[in-house]
């Protein structure tokens, strides 16, 4: 490809509305240009970067008996229905009525497309198990758009769905999945990445691991133990507590005044008493009723609420108290009598005693409260977000929290679909069954993000030779001198034959420009080709990786390629 036919605009700015480095990188290289909020044209190179990202996605797929199939984008109402999810997911799945008036979707997920297709097409055992998958457009109203590529309402993703006859089987292509997706992730050159333990959320499922590239920029929160293999999504992560301390556990409990001080570190203050001290009441509300749902929680942590939805099996809100005055905001406390039909007790309090708590009246609070003395509680959950140096409940030793981005993702579905969407096939015994599916995701233009994110330099991007655009950046320095540009061309068409991706800079401008372009673009191999250097016959070869310098004789550079190409390759198959 020769740079001055290349449609882009680089920029030395980063763009007003970044602050994410791969965002900020992309758009500055021109790879990208917002359309939309979340909606991005991918350039050239960034299409070639995805093709090859793709490429290999397909070859681990294909490797697992994948069939490639193409599900539509956009799906009448009615196979969304069967489901379920047509009404149980909101506004971020986009809605429309086609020109007969019928009520359409786009597709945001294609579990429901998955079985459309295979129902009543695969009606026997004999034909299981079996995988089938795409690499399709998608769209979701996604009302956080953030980081460029990161998080987005038009995306490609490949996504992939196993059908089985039992869980045993399920759980056995689980494993190569997971295995496979360790084998793109390394071939795609992510440099930084795990797994964890996650939540399945609107998929369904029991189980369900992220695949996360470690970065500061990363919107999720990761727990993970550097002594054993625990590891999870802060959505998940088991809270391990210490047992707490019952001393001085026999005083009665007694109302103390505490006027205007509400928040946990007012009343710790003011009673001078450790925020481990305190149980808190942290007030939700049914999202669609408006119900109150109550959480009381040591006065130290946080309510983790997406472990709170699923013990609730609702979605909920933060409480206004506006609409609710019967409760005494600020000094609500466990008591048998409380107005709210929906309480929840965090394992944090599990018998505390000598604690303070609320009185239930304005400007009081009590003290010497003893749970399982002044209050009976039948059952507690885990609904606390595990902080750093929380104990691992695996081996007990301090917990780290890193921030990643979510680079893929697999869940065991289950029946949930099969048997909503009335799919049955007839097993060994001749019996009818629902089939056991699951599902596995990776976002292609997420991937080219967060290998970004992983892979830079204060100068550029540094692209891994597995899914750089071109693998070789020719940068003549004076293109007007008839040698250079003869040379240079030479090389770049022989290159070419070799079937080498090769992007040569023909424009005449400065070497500053050059170089530092060259930088930015990140691909591995730079060629510099000289008056000075032709005239000792010479080349320069960098690579960007490692920032290597080394001049080779031009008779040689094929050879010398041939090498390095070969040599850098290896990190990634």
């Amino acid at each position: 490809m020769k740079l001055s036919n290349l449609v882009f605009e680089t920029s030395k700015d980063a763009p007003s509305d970044a602050v994410v480095i791969s965002h900020i990188l992309l758009v500055r290289a021109g790879f990208i240009k917002r359309v939309s909020n979340g909606i991005y044209t991918l350039g050239m190179p960034a299409q070639r970067m995805a093709a090859k990202i793709e490429k290999i996605i397909r070859e681990e797929m294909d490797r697992l008996d994948g069939q490639e199939v193409k599900f539509p984008v956009v799906m009448p109402k009615e196979i969304w229905e069967k489901s379920g999810r047509y009404y149980s997911i909101g506004p971020e799945m986009a809605r429309f009525k086609d020109r007969a008036k019928h009520d359409m979707v786009l597709g945001m997920t294609h579990e429901e497309a998955a079985v459309h297709f295979a129902m009543n097409t695969v009606t026997s055992y004999q034909k299981f198990p079996f995988m089938i998958y795409q690499i399709q457009t998608k769209f979701r109203d996604e009302p956080r758009s953030r980081g460029g590529l990161i998080r987005v309402r038009e995306f490609t993703m490949k996504d992939a769905y196993s059908f089985h006859m039992t869980n045993e089987d399920l759980e056995r292509y689980y494993q190569l999945q997971f295995e496979a997706y360790n084998n793109i992730f390394r071939r795609i050159g992510m440099r930084n990445f795990i797994s964890v333990k996650s939540d399945t959320g609107m998929m369904g499922g029991k189980i369900a691991h992220e695949f996360m590239a470690i970065t500061p920029d990363g919107e999720d929160e990761l727990v993970i133990c550097s002594h054993c293999d625990y590891r999870a999504n802060e959505e998940v992560a088991e809270c391990n507590l210490e047992k707490p301390c019952d001393s001085d556990s026999t005083q009665e409990c007694e109302d103390i005044y505490t006027g205007d001080f509400k928040t946990i570190d007012e009343v710790s203050g003011h009673l001078n008493v450790k925020t481990t001290d305190i149980i808190k009441a942290v007030a939700y509300a049914d999202r669609t009723t408006d119900e109150p749902i109550l959480v009381f929680i040591r006065g130290d942590l946080e309510v983790n609420e997406t472990k709170l939805c699923k013990v609730v099996q609702r979605e909920v809100v933060p409480l206004d108290s506006r609409f609710h005055p019967q409760l005494n905001f600020g000094n609500i406390g466990p008591s048998s009598d409380l107005p709210v039909k929906t309480i929840i007790y965090d394992r944090s309090i599990e018998g505390c005693k000598n604690m303070v708590v609320g009185a239930n009246k304005a400007e009081y609070h009590r003290i010497h409260f003893n749970v399982g003395r002044d209050i009976t509680i039948d059952t507690y959950h885990d609904v606390a977000k595990v902080k750093a140096g929380h104990k691992c409940p695996k081996c007990g030793n301090p917990l780290t929290v890193q921030r990643g981005i979510e680079i893929g993702n697999i869940f065991q579905l289950g029946t949930k679909y099969t048997q909503s969407m009335g799919m049955t096939v007839v097993n060994e015994a001749g019996e009818s069954i629902n089939p056991i599916m699951g599902c596995y995701g990776i976002g292609v233009g997420r991937a080219i993000a967060s290998i970004i994110q992983n892979s830079h330099d204060d100068n550029g991007m540094i692209l891994p030779i597995s899914v750089a655009p071109w693998t070789i950046h020719i940068c003549p320095i004076r293109i007007d001198n008839e040698s250079v540009k003869n040379t240079a061309f030479e090389i770049y068409n022989e290159l070419n034959k070799k079937g080498i991706d090769t992007l040569i800079d023909d424009r005449n401008v400065s070497a500053g420009i050059k170089f530092a372009d060259a930088d930015l673009f990140g691909m591995p191999i730079r060629l510099v080709i000289s008056p000075k250097l032709i005239e000792k016959g010479e080349i320069e070869l960098k690579i960007r990786e490692t920032s290597e310098v080394m001049i080779v004789k031009q008779a040689e550079i094929f050879e010398e390629l041939d090498k390095i190409i070969d040599r850098l390759s290896k990190q990634y198959q």
